[in-house]
């Protein structure tokens, strides 16, 4: 069963559907205990877990979405926080389309750590990178200790494509994010085959469109062993 809205030209398509026309690689990071695991997975399954505890290396997640005429396989990779494994996370930065940045509105030092996330990410990914920063558990409101602002302000300095409050408890903006994603990676992936045609490159695009499927072909054959080790809770 897919979720349809035609007003908005996509459909969404279950997460095991095999066929796709383009790829994307997106990684979730941020400090453990921002909730990224269940963000991800109410995103991308509709599901929240409380209880749901902290991730320790990776787990994998997809999000599947037609947009136009083309179907699109957004492959997530949703890293744990921990500094012990820091040095495993820089590995995955490598060949990602775009980042999603987390911090917990109701943890002042997970707003403050943003800085080093973002140095990480200017060190260790692609200078093509996209960034989308999203302040989770907005559901905490007497808990609150980072304001709207302060987070808007944090993504226009540091060049961040887009800034996102969210609630992985109540669902808000939590699937649109993702939607959000593929509308802009496909139209980078259009303006990047147009600029291609354009220069009478011929047989190009098709060359360029293999690009972007063949990196998940390659970087996403990473063994998952530790995708379902987890140990202390983060959603509460």
């Amino acid at each position: 069963m897919t979720e349809q809205n035609n007003a908005q030209d996509y459909e969404i398509l279950p997460d095991d559907y095999a066929q796709y026309d383009l790829s994307f690689k997106i990684i979730v990071i941020g400090d453990s205990g921002v909730g990224k695991s269940c963000f991800t997975n109410k995103s991308t399954k509709n599901i929240f877990e409380p209880d749901y505890n902290a991730t320790i290396g990776f787990e994998f997640f997809t999000f599947n979405i037609k947009i136009q005429d083309k179907i699109i396989k957004l492959q997530i990779w949703d890293t744990c926080g921990q500094e012990l494994y820091r040095s495993l996370i820089t590995n995955f930065y490598r060949n990602s389309s775009l980042a999603i940045v987390v911090y917990a509105v109701n943890n002042l030092e997970s707003f403050q750590d943003l800085d080093m996330w973002f140095r990480e990410l200017r060190t260790h990914a692609g200078p093509d990178i996209k960034v989308f920063l999203v302040g989770n558990k907005t559901d905490l409101k007497d808990e609150r200790v980072i304001t709207t602002q302060q987070g808007e302000e944090f993504a226009k300095l540091n060049h961040a494509n887009k800034f996102i409050e969210a609630s992985a408890k109540e669902g808000v903006n939590t699937q649109n994010t993702f939607i959000d994603i593929a509308k802009i990676l496909f139209d980078e992936y259009n303006n990047y085959k147009d600029d291609d045609q354009s220069s009478n490159t011929t047989n190009k695009s098709n060359e360029k469109e293999n690009d972007y499927v063949s990196e998940s072909n390659k970087s996403h054959r990473l063994e998952k062993t530790n995708t379902n080790k987890k140990q202390k809770k983060c959603c509460k």
